[in-house]
């Protein structure tokens, strides 16, 4: 059998089929495998084998393993598609099946001054990834300072037919129009009340915040349905959710989802966000921390003119939100993609390695006209090193997310991307908030 031909049964083969066939090929392995070995045998050579199973068993529970980034992250990338590969990498987080990331404690210089919180480090995960809120401890597990799940739409929906995710692994890239498939917010909202009841179980207080861990945040990303009443699905999502998060993000810039990107006009954005900002002080009491109110963030395209950007900067100001997460996908096809043939022309936005200029210059824009506001930025798109984190903070960044490069990477990245932020910042003898705008200097 062919490579090909193991992979397309690979992907063919699931829930009772997968059980199936893994019934057969034990039953098969019993049959073949299973004749007497010579005491001798086993005591040299069966030894020597256990032991290197062990071996390679403890290099992979580390999560910065080289093993987790070169062998089996190319390993599922090769047996499953985009978006099977996608469910399987929530699957193993959800069930605990996952690296640690071993001795993880931050290093001082990375703390960040977020919201009024003291972050341990200022790396997120973005929303796209834990769409249905399932992996969240397993990501804070894995060093990430902030994790983002979403985006929830008030009413369950299936979002666009597949196929809708697309790999470019030459280019570590992705395409994608899942268009908002979301579980819905009851769904949602059981699975958080379900983690707030073990947290209680196990401390009897809440003194801490929507993490549930010590210098560590909980975004929660809302938006629209496909139908039904766009200002009124944003205040049902802040009426649901703004009790359970350390920060309510706006999706109004997915550009796989009918009808969101318009609402980053400037009279419609002005008047969605002062709506949001209402309810959200009307909202009842966090069940963290009583004294607070959610900050609420506005997520918006890197495909935006400058006058666009300006706009949305104005908006964003006159409606006294909190911050400006800058950004969610590309429509655009870089002229550096390696990639060639049809998969470049699927239809959805492009994410990874290829739109990280892209999407920093679009945020030193956002920069020029906020930098004179209280308003928090958040950097996201094409943050695969270190470096590009520094990019960003440099750029004006309190924070910064990723998501693609984690596909990719593996579950160590945030840590290695970590490791590489102290080493360049202890060269420069400064921390991390030390250096978040200074390119402002510059200019």
């Amino acid at each position: 059998m062919s490579f090909n031909s193991f992979r397309s049964l690979f992907q063919r083969y699931s829930g009772k089929q997968c059980a199936q066939f893994t019934r057969n090929l034990s039953q098969t392995a019993k049959k073949h495998f299973t004749k007497p070995v010579a005491h001798a045998g086993f005591t040299s050579g069966g030894a020597l084998i256990a032991l290197g199973i062990l071996g390679v068993g403890a290099y992979s529970l580390d999560a910065r393993s080289a093993i987790n980034e070169y062998v089996w992250c190319p390993l599922f990338r090769w047996c499953t598609t985009a978006e099977q590969g996608h469910h399987l990498g929530i699957a193993l987080l959800k069930y605990g099946i996952f690296p640690r990331a071993f001795g993880d404690h931050d290093d001082p210089v990375l703390r960040v001054d977020l919201f009024g919180r003291t972050l341990s480090n200022p790396i997120g995960m973005a929303a796209g990834f834990d769409k249905q809120a399932e992996a969240m401890d397993a990501l804070y597990d894995l060093g990430f300072g902030i994790v983002e799940v979403g985006t929830i739409t008030p009413e369950p929906q299936f979002g666009n037919p597949r196929p809708r995710f697309f790999r470019l692994s030459a280019d570590e890239t992705v395409i994608n129009r899942y268009g908002l498939n979301s579980d819905g917010r009851i769904t949602i909202l059981s699975r958080l009340r379900v983690r707030l009841e073990k947290y209680l179980k196990k401390s009897n207080s809440c003194k801490t915040n929507n993490s549930f861990r010590e210098g560590k945040s909980l975004f929660v990303n809302i938006g629209k349905n496909r139908s039904g009443d766009t200002i009124k699905d944003y205040l049902v999502g802040v009426d649901t959710f703004a009790p359970y998060a350390d920060a309510l993000v706006l999706n109004v810039s997915c550009p796989s989802a009918p009808g969101v990107r318009d609402l980053q006009e400037k009279d419609v954005l002005l008047e969605l966000l002062n709506k949001v900002r209402e309810e959200r002080d009307k909202v009842g009491t966090n069940v963290v921390d009583p004294a607070r109110k959610p900050p609420i963030i506005v997520k918006v395209a890197p495909d935006l003119s400058e006058k666009e950007i300006a706009d949305i900067a104005d908006v964003a100001k006159k409606s006294k939100i909190d911050g400006i997460l800058m950004s969610n996908t590309t429509t655009e096809r870089p002229a550096s993609l390696v990639t060639k043939g049809s998969v470049v022309q699927e239809k959805g936005g492009l994410s990874g390695r290829a739109m990280r200029d892209i999407s920093l210059k679009a945020f030193r824009t956002l920069r020029k006209y906020t930098k004179d506001s209280d308003l928090v930025l958040i950097g996201c798109g094409g943050i695969f090193t270190g470096k590009d984190a520094i990019a960003f903070a440099k750029a004006g960044a309190t924070a910064i997310e990723l998501y693609t490069s984690f596909a990719y990477r593996g579950p160590g990245l945030p840590d290695k991307i970590k490791d590489e932020i102290v080493q360049e910042l202890k060269k420069e003898g400064k921390t991390w908030m030390e250096i978040v705008g200074s390119d402002d200097k510059k200019n």
